[in-house]
């Protein structure tokens, strides 16, 4: 990065997050100058307040960014889906999207790219179907609050300022997400397929996806939907037995759909047995290169079983 690019500022919402925390880290090793996005006064230079629940929003501090990325939202598998859940779910990323968005189009110094998350919920329940950026998006409660999401980061499109929707698949991380979910039962012996298997999962490994974000940052060719996920979608089945494998531990009994259903209720349906096989079109056709672009070498790094 040269000596112009050293000085540049990013503000990031979600920073202290499972993604932000190893972003932030990745650009600051870059010479970027993060600020964080909190949702209290800011305590010096290196934090600015945003408040999406309220509102508010310190605009002065956007200024001058260089870039700005959004990564806060509520946690969709915290709870079990109520409707008003659901309802926190949509107007935690529409109504903080559009908050930031409308701030950055107002801004005398707007930044030059906003990188805003979003998910592959986008595309749906599509069996085998190989999903790319083009693709239309599905028809259930998760692809229309992605649809909504996206939409709200109009504002700062129509500003002027490049704008990427980052489609973020099943992030592959020990320290939180599916895969931290998923050890302890494994370890003990009690993993299994989700209901035939044959549904697909597009992942991510955590050093991917902080490394694949910073690219989109950095790299003005890129706008629009991006998707960020590995090469080697899996499906169920093989998911299983790779992290058996791996863990060195039997895969062999299947957990039961309607124990999963009764305890979760629709969420089961959305996440788990939904089959959505998604392609890194954008970020491989811009240049990025995965670290770790198959499973079983991605899981022995990440439960450091190389």
């Amino acid at each position: 990065m040269s000596a112009d690019q050293a000085a540049r500022k990013v503000i990031v919402t979600g920073a202290s997050g499972l993604v932000g925390t190893p972003l932030c880290a990745n650009l600051q090793a870059s010479g970027w100058r993060v600020v964080r996005a909190v949702r209290r006064p800011a305590q010096n230079d290196n934090e600015v307040m945003w408040n999406p629940q309220t509102g508010k929003i310190d605009q002065a501090g956007f200024e001058g960014a260089t870039a700005v990325v959004h990564l806060a939202g509520e946690n969709i598998a915290d709870h079990k889906w109520s409707d008003s859940f659901k309802q926190k779910i949509l107007h935690s990323r529409t109504k903080g999207t559009l908050l930031i968005s409308e701030t950055l189009a107002k801004l005398e110094r707007k930044p030059e790219t906003f990188v805003c998350a979003s998910a592959i919920g986008y595309y749906g329940d599509r069996g085998e179907e190989v999903l790319t950026e083009s693709s239309a998006p599905g028809g259930d409660f998760l692809a229309d609050v992605c649809v909504q999401w996206e939409a709200a980061c109009q504002p700062a499109r129509d500003a002027g300022v490049r704008t990427a929707n980052t489609r973020i698949g099943v992030v592959l991380s020990p320290h939180g997400g599916a895969l931290a979910q998923m050890l302890l039962p494994f370890k003990l012996g009690a993993g299994g397929t989700i209901g035939s298997g044959q549904q697909y999962m597009s992942w991510i490994a955590l050093d991917d996806l902080a490394r694949g974000l910073q690219f989109v940052v950095e790299n003005p060719g890129l706008s629009g939907p991006v998707n960020m996920v590995a090469p080697d979608a899996v499906t169920n089945r093989a998911y299983t037995k790779t992290l058996g494998k791996v863990l060195n531990r039997p895969t062999f009994l299947p957990v039961p759909v309607f124990a999963l259903r009764l305890r979760f209720g629709e969420m089961v349906d959305a996440l788990l047995l939904a089959s959505t096989r998604v392609a890194p079109t954008a970020l491989e056709a811009a240049g990025f290169q995965f670290e770790y672009g198959h499973l079983e070498p991605a899981l022995r790094h990440l439960l450091d079983r190389d």
